[in-house]
């Protein structure tokens, strides 16, 4: 077993992914890990970036199959006895002129960016090691899409004690109303990757909570991170962020110094907390 400190991001063979490891490489002082569910543009990634000089290692990880993520979860723990730093990176968002039809699209965005994220959170949590970094990448159109939510659904997701049999109950409610046709009518916006947010970020706060109260010796610091409006695939090209400057605030939380307390369970832009 490895004694180095490791850290691995989820999605990163392109976009913000790939500029969160290209950063790591430089400022964290350890083993990292770029992880796609390709195993070819996975390492075609990591050759890239071996060619400016750096050294990333390469391990497969597809976060929508639970066989994947164990298999990931068992090489961590047994290699480096758990892991130091976890980025969750992988998402996808549906185009808006895509005429996939909107219960589909909220089937497939919330599958992804949140029971697989939080799948993913469940089995490595556990194997985080003390003083570990846990930093959950999401998006500011969490606020705008909260904003155009019911005034209960508000009331439930700014809720400081949700918790996350709720949340996984408000989620799956969200796909069924889509599937239905009845989405508006029962408080939802027409915007499936919003709605996956809201999720993600309220799923830091419970994570956070929840260390806090079983682990809270160990100093794990759990947050969620928004990289900005950023040139990837999913964002389009005409964002004025690059994914170097889009890595900026997850790597500032990734690496937060040893004995920092806060921030924690926050959502955190441009390296600073916003209110939720």
């Amino acid at each position: 077993m490895s004694a180095r400190r490791v850290a691995l991001v989820t999605g990163s063979n392109k976009g913000i992914g790939l500029a969160v490891v290209r950063a790591l490489c430089k400022q964290f002082d350890g083993d990292v890990f770029l992880t796609a569910r390709d195993v070819g543009r996975g390492q075609a990634a990591v050759e890239g970036l071996k060619g400016e000089g750096l050294s990333p290692l390469f391990h497969q990880l597809d976060i929508t199959d639970p066989a994947s993520v164990r298999a990931a979860r068992d090489f961590f723990k047994a290699q480096y006895g758990g892991v130091d730093v976890l980025i969750n990176n992988a998402g996808i968002a549906f185009k808006m002129a895509d005429t996939t039809p909107f219960g589909i699209q909220a089937e497939v965005t919330l599958r992804t960016n949140f029971f697989a994220t939080r799948n993913v959170c469940n089995e490595f949590l556990p194997i985080i090691k003390p003083g570990g970094r846990v930093v959950n990448i999401s998006s500011m159109m969490a606020f705008t899409t909260l904003g155009r939510c019911s005034p209960d659904l508000q009331a439930c997701f700014r809720s400081d004690d949700i918790t996350e049999e709720e949340l996984v109950g408000l989620m799956e409610r969200f796909v069924k109303d889509a599937q239905d046709g009845a989405h508006s009518q029962r408080g939802w916006p027409d915007t499936a990757y919003g709605v996956s947010e809201i999720g993600l970020i309220n799923l830091t706060r419970i994570q956070a909570r929840r260390l806090m109260a079983e682990r809270p010796g160990d100093a794990i610091l759990c947050n969620a991170a928004c990289p900005g409006w950023v040139r990837t695939d999913m964002a389009g090209p005409k964002a004025p962020k690059s994914p170097d400057e889009g890595a900026v605030t997850p790597v500032y939380l990734a690496l937060l110094p040893p004995g920092a307390k806060e921030p924690h369970g926050q959502l955190v832009s441009e390296k600073m907390v916003q209110p939720w």
